[in-house]
């Protein structure tokens, strides 16, 4: 390993710890405040951004973000990815050692099955270098955006209550942010794509306000967590269908697919209703 990855990895790992600590900050923060409206988007904006506390997380991780994107241009996406994953084994941590609260043994075995799993697409990458793939067609980006806002209606309408708190936010979230990756890769094609720069203003928004709320209705692994895991694999997946940069037809393509496997079972664990739980409830006026 040259020392140019090595300094890479280097900022993944800091950026993982940033970017983590932040949803903790966040999550703690916003879980003592009165209830965030969507109806009152200026006011719940104010309550956060005059909040010390929570613009501490926000900007640590923003720092985390940019810390990411410079390790990507030191080291190979398969690299910068695994060492990303292991975020959620740490988020799982800073939430017993900092946040008071004991993890189940469900929500173990779902750290270690979403952590395995994401280490695992970022190993099954490596066997994909030459699938540089191709611009992604206008009609099935718009699709995938449009998809995903689907997806994200339903996880906090009727699909909220089946899960545990603040999961059906956390999916929609990190279902947002994916779709906004999505059309980030469509807009840096320029000319006509550039349209889809828009698509990704209004997912990423989407996406934060998502967050947040579910931050004052559930657990940091089961908002942050969850959201953690859509946005670093829903992407793979929009590589492989929008933008046919294809799977491997060798180990690496299996590999692929088990690790989708296990990510899935992970966000199933962390996302399960937990009847012990004891969460403060929002009133319902609150969204």
């Amino acid at each position: 390993m040259s020392g140019k990855e090595a300094t890479g990895l280097c900022l993944a790992l800091v950026s993982a710890g940033c970017l983590n600590w932040g949803f903790l900050r966040q999550h703690g923060t916003v879980a003592g405040l009165p209830p965030l409206s969507v109806r009152r988007p200026f006011a719940s904006l104010r309550s956060l951004f005059a909040n010390l506390r929570w613009l501490a997380g926000f900007l640590v991780g923003i720092a985390g973000w940019a810390l990411y994107v410079a390790a990507l241009r030191l080291a190979p996406l398969s690299l910068v990815q695994a060492v990303s994953a292991g975020g959620i084994g740490l988020l799982a941590l800073l939430v017993e050692r900092t946040a008071d609260t004991r993890l189940t043994r469900r929500e173990w075995a779902g750290v270690a099955a979403a952590g395995t799993g994401l280490a695992a697409l970022a190993l099954s990458l490596t066997g994909a270098e030459g699938a540089t793939g191709r611009p992604g067609a206008a009609a099935a980006v718009a699709a995938w955006v449009a998809i995903s806002l689907v997806v994200a209606a339903l996880a906090v309408g009727p699909l909220a209550p089946r899960l545990a708190g603040g999961a059906g936010f956390g999916l929609a979230a990190g279902t947002l942010y994916a779709a906004g990756d999505v059309a980030t890769k469509a807009a840096v094609a320029g000319g006509v794509a550039l349209v889809f720069t828009f698509a990704v203003l209004a997912c990423h928004g989407l996406a934060f306000v998502a967050l947040q709320l579910g931050f004052q209705r559930g657990g940091a692994l089961a908002t942050a967590g969850v959201s953690t895991l859509a946005m670093n694999a829903l992407p793979i997946v929009a590589g492989m269908l929008v933008f046919a940069e294809g799977v491997p037809d060798d180990g690496f393509g299996v590999l692929r697919l088990l690790a989708f496997a296990a990510v899935v079972l992970g966000a199933a664990l962390l996302a399960r209703p937990d009847p012990s739980s004891r969460v403060r409830a929002v009133p319902e006026h609150a969204s």
